[in-house]
């Protein structure tokens, strides 16, 4: 069933055009990854799919009664209002009806517990978790989400990763991260030139069948050159008789001439020099940091190789970016100290782009940093330099305001690389930027002469890059872990493995004698008295834990804005559902053993 139906969508906003007849549709069954280098229109073509934006031509049609729900980049908050306000103002504006009871709940799943925090006081992630909660805990059929997991913790986006898997929707989104493309989508639309091209399957389905579009285009062009080259000569021998068959031999060579495969090769360039470094890098000793009585970094020591690739990764709020600071001298710790080398340069890119001026013109910006830049293959002018980082000459004029997100991050990059530094410490690196720009990037550290230290919940970067990974695991401890991401996940499950399996030996050691008289009583095949009498109330038993479970639910709902006392409902269910379990668990047991005492009196 089509949800959602967009034809001849058109869009600009100067003179070239940035949508030209888009053409798309959505289907009930579709989780849809929307990909693109940055400035192509994604974002634009979202705004304009949920109704928020209008196009300049082209039609919408949507099924009758479509629930759609739409979660923005940057969603607009009010820093007066708390958690919960903001989640019921998200839901208001959708026109969904007052639903505080979910939202709260989905919250709470998504890590935020005080509803009562003002939104001023919240991370960028967390934020967007509350944009993100009003929009889950409305009943929706298409799920309109651009780039949902944009400065999200590792948890949490292996939580929503889950969470849209089982969504009985459908889903179109913006994401740049693989990993999520990979598991989540089953179609890729890729916008390219204005052209929207769309491809079955995940994005590993999408790069191999793109692979195979491109290679056969290249083959076609192959075979035209062939062709146009010896038309080519038999033009120059001058055709011998002016016959109609020679005429239309000559109108066929002008058709080939004009079709001419016109390939665009500009890709981004980051051969950027770097300044020498000495022996002695960055020296972490003994450091420790806390906030308002709360450790956030515990006796932390570490010394910076010369080719380190280091990843760090944890919650939001932990301290990552703390870290950072005191690594660089921004913020002075508690305890210990560290300790750079004379040669050390540092280039620090931020989580936000703090240093840009949005009244300011591109090529203003980058001559103040750099008239001229060293690189590997020669000397290039700050005009030059923007060239290969993919602003062309008609946009060093533009203001930075007026670019988007994707391409203020780049410029803000380009800006770090220009100053040549021989460490760089990357907060966030991969906000906002497109796959084809993290690639180049990613190709480009694998050969940067330097240490590198990230900051990043973007799993195939990390795994794609660093050796060794710094894991925040709460009360001021940060884990060190070989490898990537996806070794230190493997660790951190086979540790939860190994407590819940030390957890289970204990309870079972504890309860041996008890599981001995059980083991006894099978082998006689009755029931002791105390079993008896349990077994003829247990059903009753379960009914009323049930009912007691139900009653909770309700005053839940009905307290549902007394923080205080959802908590204490909240504990009392789960006490309630341990019991129900525990409870059900021991009717099984006795229902088995009730059967074997029937078969045994009937075989006797």
């Amino acid at each position: 069933m089509v949800l959602l139906n967009a034809e001849g969508i058109t869009k600009s906003y100067t003179e070239k055009p940035l949508l030209k007849d888009i053409d798309i549709s959505i289907h009930s069954d579709e989780k849809v990854g929307l990909i693109g280098v940055n400035g192509t229109g994604k974002t634009t073509l979202l705004k304009i799919l949920a109704g928020v934006e209008e196009a300049e031509a082209g039609t919408i049609t949507a099924a009758r009664n479509l629930r759609m729900g739409y979660l923005p980049q940057n969603p607009d908050f009010d820093g007066e209002k708390t958690v919960i306000e903001q989640a019921l103002s998200y839901i208001s504006e959708a026109g969904g009806g007052t639903q505080e009871y979910e939202c709260k709940s989905m919250l709470t799943k998504l890590g935020i517990d005080d509803f009562e925090a003002k939104m001023k006081e919240l991370s960028g992630g967390q934020r967007k978790i509350v944009a993100m909660a009003a929009l889950f805990a409305r009943e929706t059929d298409l799920l309109i989400m651009d780039e949902p997991t944009n400065h999200l913790d590792n948890n949490i986006i292996e939580w929503l990763e889950e969470y849209l898997i089982a969504y009985k929707g459908a889903v179109l989104m913006i994401t740049h991260d693989r990993y999520f493309l990979c598991r989540v989508t089953n179609r890729i639309v890729e916008i390219d030139k204005t052209k929207l091209y769309s491809y079955e399957g995940n994005y590993d389905l999408y790069l191999e069948t793109k692979a195979a579009r491109e290679e056969m285009i290249l083959a076609t062009e192959r075979k035209r050159l062939a062709i146009y080259k010896k038309e080519l000569a038999w033009i120059r021998r001058g055709a011998r008789a002016r016959t109609t068959k020679a005429k239309g031999r000559v109108e066929r060579f002008h058709e080939l001439e004009n079709s001419k495969l016109v390939i665009d090769d500009s890709k981004l360039e980051m051969a950027v020099s770097s300044s020498r470094l000495g022996k002695k890098i960055i020296e972490i000793e003994n450091i420790s940091k806390s906030y308002e009585g709360k450790t956030i970094i515990n006796d932390f020591s570490y010394n910076l190789l010369r080719d380190d690739r280091v990843g760090i990764i944890g919650p939001n709020g932990c301290g990552k970016s703390t870290l950072l600071k005191i690594i660089m001298g921004q913020v002075e710790p508690d305890g210990g100290c560290v300790n750079s080398g004379t040669t050390v340069k540092v280039g620090y890119f931020s989580q936000d782009n703090e240093v840009l001026d949005p009244k300011k013109r591109i090529i203003k910006y980058a001559e103040e940093i750099s008239d001229s830049v060293k690189t590997k293959d020669g000397t290039f002018s700050a005009s030059q330099m923007l060239e290969r980082f993919l602003f062309p000459p008609y946009m060093h004029s533009v203001e930075i305001g007026r670019l988007s997100g994707g391409e203020k991050r780049r410029l803000y990059l380009l800006s770090i690389l220009m100053s040549a530094p021989n460490v760089l410490i990357l907060d966030e690196p991969t906000n906002d930027l497109d796959i084809d720009t993290l690639t180049v990037l990613e190709d480009y550290l694998d050969d940067f002469p330097g240490a590198v230290i990230i900051v990043s919940h973007d799993r195939y970067f990390l795994d794609r890059l660093v050796v060794r990974t710094f894991a925040f695991e709460g009360e001021g401890s940060i884990g060190h872990y070989p490898g990537g991401y996806s070794d230190y996940a493997e660790k951190r499950k086979s540790r939860e493995k190994e407590i819940k399996a030390e957890s289970k030996n204990k309870h079972r050691s504890q309860s041996r004698e008890g599981a001995s008289g059980t083991e006894e009583k099978q082998k006689k095949l009755r029931f002791s008295f105390k079993e008896q009498k349990e077994f003829e109330t247990i059903e009753e038993d379960i009914s009323k834990l049930e009912e007691k479970i139900s009653e909770i639910e309700g005053k839940m709902y009905e307290n549902s804005q007394d923080y205080e006392k959802l908590r204490v409902l909240s504990e009392e269910k789960e006490t309630l559902e341990k019991e129900l379990e525990y409870k059900m668990e021991r009717w099984e047991y006795l229902s088995e053993l009730n059967e074997k005492i029937n078969e045994a009196r009937n075989r006797g």
